[in-house]
């Protein structure tokens, strides 16, 4: 999800471009507008990517000192 963002807002970013050279402001502005907030919507992709990643890293983790903790009772009392 992250790549299509940031390909839209390299494409808007070229719109942006074209606009300005043909003289329309309000056209530019638009599209710098929209391409910056695709921009930070591949951000926060990639950070949501990477928090999900950490958490699973963090539950395995945890798994492994919980098994490694777990003594089963040997019956000698």
């Amino acid at each position: 999800m992250e790549r299509v963002f940031q390909i839209v807002a390299v494409i808007l970013a070229g719109v942006a471009a074209y606009f300005l050279w043909i003289g329309n402001k309000d056209g530019a502005f638009v599209s710098a507008v929209l391409g910056c907030v695709s921009f930070f919507l591949s951000i926060r992709a990639q950070v949501k990517e990477r928090r999900r990643q950490r958490e699973e890293e963090d539950r395995s983790q945890e798994g492994r000192s919980a098994e490694a903790n777990h003594k089963e009772p040997t019956g000698d009392n």
